[in-house]
């Protein structure tokens, strides 16, 4: 598949091929420089981080604890996820 570089140095990717890859407006790629000089765009997935301090982390395990409140998927999801960074 022949595509071409704009003034700005972008590319545009077919939308048949967006669609074979499952690929929506904003989604991220991955490019990469293979041995020869191929290059490789992968899909990869982003997820939003939050810092909280111990004192926050020990509020969130209290808040998850109780129940009481229900909170949007989105966000239940990300606190679901959320972990100490040794960083």
């Amino acid at each position: 598949m022949l595509i071409a570089i704009d003034k700005r140095g972008s590319i545009n990717l077919p939308l048949a091929l967006r669609k074979e890859m499952g690929l929506d407006t904003g989604a991220h790629l991955n490019l990469e420089i293979a041995e020869g000089g191929a290059i490789v765009l992968t899909p990869v997935a982003i997820y939003p981080t939050v810092k909280l301090s111990g004192k926050g982390l020990a509020k969130l395990a209290e808040a998850r604890k109780s129940g009481a409140v229900k909170m949007p998927a989105r966000l239940a999801k990300q606190i679901a996820n959320a972990r100490t960074d040794p960083d």
